[in-house]
């Protein structure tokens, strides 16, 4: 399969059974975040290869579960590990904590 783009209808194979998917997110071009449904755990991301992942046209018994899934987990966010935003150094125009201030003497 070339490329995945988010809610495509795969089939995940290698190692095991095929697991029929949806794809979740593509991170980077040898990684993919594949919804498939788990026998014992239930419907769960896998990060697969993209060379695992092969096309499907028909919709599978665990389909409306795994979009269920991707639904409600929020979509993944960009940018620097810390939570800021990339690039910026905390807040512009505070550099410093304030001073002490006495109160007289």
């Amino acid at each position: 399969m070339e490329s995945a783009s988010p809610g495509e209808l795969v089939k995940v194979t290698g190692a095991g059974p095929d697991l029929d998917g949806i794809v979740f997110d593509t991170p980077s071009t040898t990684q993919v975040v594949v919804a498939v449904m788990d026998p014992v755990r239930g419907p769960r991301f896998q990060t697969v290869n993209p060379s695992a992942l092969a096309e499907r046209t028909e919709d599978g018994p665990h389909d409306r579960a795994l979009r269920m899934l991707v639904r409600r987990t929020p979509p993944p966010v960009r940018g620097s590990g810390r939570g800021g935003t990339a690039g910026a150094r905390g807040q512009s125009g505070y550099k410093r904590g304030t001073a002490h201030r006495p109160t007289g003497r």
